[in-house]
């Protein structure tokens, strides 16, 4: 895959580079998104030691017995631990697929804006996340987080205002639908073959399909089992990886607001590999929509190319979310 389909984006040159280079970088994000909808971004300001203390609590919970796990179940579409046969994802695409192979940890905005600076020290719990009951053998999980989505949704924001001029729009063509948005940030566990058994046909850690939203902040890590994209006339291929980057796509609301422009940018996770069989991956999937209530209208040409009918942000992420649901209970 080359780098031009899958390009890399410094925001470090977007902050401080001078218009050419803004210039540039606006055209490179308009190629790349039309043709795969995903982008790798460094320079995004986000210390690595953050997402590894997040992986190593993480772990630690998902690593206890069910029965320990259960107390924190997440009845469909609410938040905190999911585990298998939860969700299909591919069913979104139309077809029958089993159930994907994880487990997840989902958050999302409690009773106000959980990123916001805590007022408490930073050991106290946080109150702006939901779910509001957490595990205790793993007391620094949820500061931890609190401390990523902080981050995600400036890094979203952000990324946003680089779409909007990649479209030639003013900077905050996206971001004044931002002001109180739905997110949701999901921790992905993948454990290894030995743990879920041989895959059947057709089952994936994660299904194909495009994300819901507006843009999907991924910190991944590489695998076997891992994950691959689906660029336009190119077939799946697996996706390029970078260290230091997080990966980018946009989703299917953002394909709609573009009127097709841009592709939401369709993907899958390999099933656990038999011939690695101790591999187990964990990917933190920051999942940015918008205001709950802005109708998300295609733009005209000569940006837009297709007219979708106007959707309600909210109403349709759920809508889409329902269709991959199967049951809370493992």
């Amino acid at each position: 895959m080359s780098a031009s389909t899958i390009p890399t984006i410094d925001l470090s040159l977007w902050r401080t580079g001078d218009a050419h280079s803004r210039e540039r970088l606006a055209m490179a994000v308009d190629q790349a998104l039309g043709r795969a909808g995903f982008l790798l971004v460094t320079g995004h300001g986000v210390h690595p030691d953050l997402p590894a203390a997040i992986r190593t609590a993480a772990r630690s919970f998902f690593h206890q017995p069910d029965d320990v796990k259960l107390p924190f179940l997440a009845e469909i579409g609410q938040y905190g631990w999911s585990g298998p046969g939860a969700v299909a994802t591919g069913r979104v695409e139309g077809v029958k697929t089993p159930p994907d192979l994880l487990e997840t940890w989902s958050v999302a905005p409690g009773a106000y804006d959980a990123t916001a600076e805590p007022s408490q020290p930073s050991d106290s719990s946080e109150p702006g996340l939901l779910p509001t009951s957490w595990p205790r053998q793993t007391p620094q999980l949820r500061p931890l987080l609190a401390r990523y989505v902080r981050s995600m949704r400036a890094l979203a924001d952000e990324l946003l205002e680089l779409l909007a001029a990649a479209l030639g729009g003013p900077l905050d063509l996206f971001t004044r639908h931002t002001t109180c948005p739905d997110w949701t940030l999901t921790l992905n566990w993948y454990p290894a073959v030995h743990t879920t058994g041989a895959p059947r046909a057709g089952q994936f850690r994660v299904g194909p399909h495009t994300d819901f939203g507006t843009l999907t902040v991924l910190d991944r890590q590489p695998g076997k089992g891992g994950l691959q994209i689906h660029p336009e006339d190119d077939g799946w291929q697996d996706a390029p990886y970078d260290p230091e980057a997080l990966t980018v796509n946009i989703g299917d609301l953002m394909a709609r607001w573009t009127g097709d422009r841009w592709r939401s940018g369709r993907h899958r996770v390999l099933a656990p590999p038999v011939d690695a069989p101790a591999e187990e991956l964990m990917s933190l999937v920051y999942f940015y929509d918008c205001d709950p209530h802005t109708v998300v209208e295609s733009l005209p040409a000569p940006i837009g190319r297709v007219a979708h009918p106007p959707v309600t942000a909210r109403a349709y992420v759920r809508s889409k979310v329902a269709e991959i649901a199967l049951r809370a209970h493992p």
